[in-house]
This record gives structure tokens, sequence and C-alpha cells, in this order.
């Protein structure tokens, strides 16, 4: 029988029979896409310590940032193109070579330049005017909180504990506990509801990013910090949440909520990053751990999807990259098989649901 780190380990060892580190796709652009995928592999480097892992991600990292430590091509300012700074942080760990740290420099010159709303929060791309996302916990939350630790900047810290703050405030039904995709504080995009700014439905994927960012932020706090509690609470509320929407499969559907619409499938992105963030709450002891059969649950329904074609395993039923809509349009959504959304949302389910098992002697 197959542990979730033996997963994670095919997964990480497909996609490298299938790309060289420097072509992920979107070859040479700075971007999430790569960032999730390798971060989920870092995870995996650091639970099964394969050096191949590390040197495939440093190879990523060293073709996408030029000889001064510049960012070679990415869409400044922008949440997306921020979140694979976390993957500068062991590398400069493990070289003490100071490049990585012009690196880290250059990444956080984009997390300085990020146009805010009138309430302090980060827009979501530099054109998305006075737009929050959910995604946008994951894609600038996590590198700030350990950029902030490093380097003494309680501000920072402070900041990002603002925004997720007003994501929960703008974007939180109070009826269900789940939250809208996006919230737009101009009042100007036809998704938006004229009294709220909310976006109409819970994206299943928007949601997962949420406690994976809230638990890898606390990861770079002490318990007396402001926000730590808030934080926790808010990680801990949503899982609590999107547990009452699980399927009989296991895993969650695409539009969260509503599972027994027509149209409507199950995801499974959405549904590795849900058990990660049970995994990693009941690790941290945020979360009982009556919650693990959920969680065990859930990764169950997302292995039993799998195939294999030879060697190479094939993670499908993922949502492509996708902007904000209304039902049909999530529905509608092509889906792919071994993009980086899943893949790297499959490490971290993998490596997660590994620490836990390994610390409850499982």
């Amino acid at each position: 029988m197959l542990s979730p780190l033996d997963y994670a380990k095919s997964a990480c060892d497909t996609m490298m029979r299938r790309f060289a580190a420097a072509d992920l796709p979107p070859k040479g652009h700075f971007h999430y896409h790569q960032g999730v995928f390798l971060s989920g592999m870092q995870q995996t480097y650091a639970l099964c310590g394969n050096e191949a892992y590390f040197e495939y991600i440093k190879a990523w990292i060293d073709s996408v940032f030029d000889e001064d430590g510049r960012i070679r091509d990415c869409t400044f300012a922008n949440l997306d193109d921020i979140q694979p700074g976390i993957l500068l942080y062991p590398i400069l760990d493990k070289t003490g070579d100071p490049y990585y740290l012009r690196c880290l420099r250059s990444v956080y010159e984009e997390v300085c330049a990020i146009p805010r709303n009138s309430l302090g929060g980060y827009w979501h791309k530099v054109h998305t005017v006075d737009q929050m996302w959910l995604d946008g916990l994951y894609m600038v939350g996590p590198f700030s909180c350990e950029y902030a630790q490093r380097f003494h900047l309680p501000e920072l810290r402070q900041t990002i504990v603002n925004h997720a703050l007003l994501m929960r405030e703008k974007t939180q039904d109070k009826a269900t506990g789940l939250y809208y995709h996006a919230w737009d504080g101009a009042g100007i995009m036809e998704w938006a509801n004229p009294i709220t700014g909310c976006s109409a439905e819970f994206w299943g994927r928007s949601m997962g990013w949420m406690p994976v960012a809230l638990l890898n932020d606390l990861d770079f706090f002490s318990p007396d910090d402001p926000g730590y509690e808030d934080l926790a609470q808010m990680a801990v509320d949503l899982l609590l949440a999107l547990c009452r929407y699980q399927s009989d499969d296991g895993r969650w559907y695409q539009v969260t909520n509503k599972g027994d619409q027509p149209g409507n499938w199950l995801e499974n992105s959405c549904s590795c990053l849900y058990v990660a963030g049970l995994c990693k709450a009941m690790r941290r002891g945020f979360l009982s751990r009556d919650y693990l059969t959920n969680a065990q649950k859930g990764y169950q329904g997302v292995i039993n999807s799998l195939t294999f074609i030879g060697e190479d395993i094939q993670i499908g039923h993922v949502c492509i990259g996708t902007g904000v809509g209304d039902y049909p349009f999530y529905c509608a959504r092509p889906v792919s098989v071994n993009d980086l959304h899943g893949v790297g949302a499959f490490l971290i389910m993998c490596t997660e649901m590994q620490m836990l098992l390994d610390q409850i002697g499982e």
C-alpha cells in the first residue's frame, strides 16, 4: 500500500520526466503556477531528502532571475507573481549564497508596490481596481510573513493580518461560513452584488487557498503576536464549514455548496487543499483530531480518482485557471490533467497527510 509520501514522490517524478525545470509553464514567467507546484515539491523534499528535487527547484529559480537577482519576467505587483518567492528561503538557507538574498529583495519590492484600496487591502492585480480575491491570501501572505520574521518587519506582518481580516469582513457569508470568491470595492464589475460587492458563488479552489495560506502564515508568528488568534480562528471556522459540504465520495464540488445542482462536478484541487488544511490544523493543534475522518475520506476520494500511464501518475478533474463568474461559468470551466495547480495541490495534500500520520504514529 502506497503512503502519502509515495504518491507525492510519484507526482514529482512524473512532472520531472515531463518538463525540464526551466520549461515549466508559463515558461520563463515568475508565476504562482510554477510556485504552487514547486512549493509542494519542496515539502516533499523536506520529508524524503531526495536532492534531485531540491536541484530541480533551484534550477527553476536560477532560470527566472538574472545575474543581479532581478526577476526576468513577471507582471510586477500582481499577487499571482509574488507567491514563488517562498522558494527562495530554503535555497538561501541551504546554499548560503547572498545572490538569493538579492532575489528575495526583488520579490519584496513587488510586495511594496502592490496597489491598495482605501481600507488597506491589496488589489489582486494591478488592473483589477479595488478588487480583492481569496486567492491573494495564498499569493502574498506566506512570502510576506516569512520575510517579516526574518527581517524584523512587524508592520509587514500586520498588513497581511489586516488584509485577511478585511477579506473576512467583505466576503464571508455568515449563514454558511463559506467565502465568496471575490469582492469589488469599486462596485463596477458585472459579477459584483450591487449591495455587498461580492461575487455570486463559493468557488472551490479559491476557498482552498485560504486555510493553507493562513496556517502557513502562522508558521512565522509567535502566539502572542497581534492577529495570531484571528488567523487561526479564520482557518478553523472555514474548515469546519467546508466539512458540512463534503460529498459521499470524499471530495468537494467545483461550486462547493451546490453539489446537488445540474452541471456541478467533483474537483480535485480544492479537495486536496481542504484536506491539506484539515491535516495542518490538526497537526498544529488548532483543530480536534475528530476531523481526521474527514481528512482521510477526502484524501482517499482523490486517490481513488487517480490513474496511471506507465509510471506516470495522472491527476485529473482539475479546474484550469479561472476568473470570477456565475454558476454556469464555474461549471463550464475546462478541466486538465497534471496541470501545475492540480499537481501542486496534490503534493501539498500528500505531504500534510504524511506529516499528520507521522505525528500520530499511524
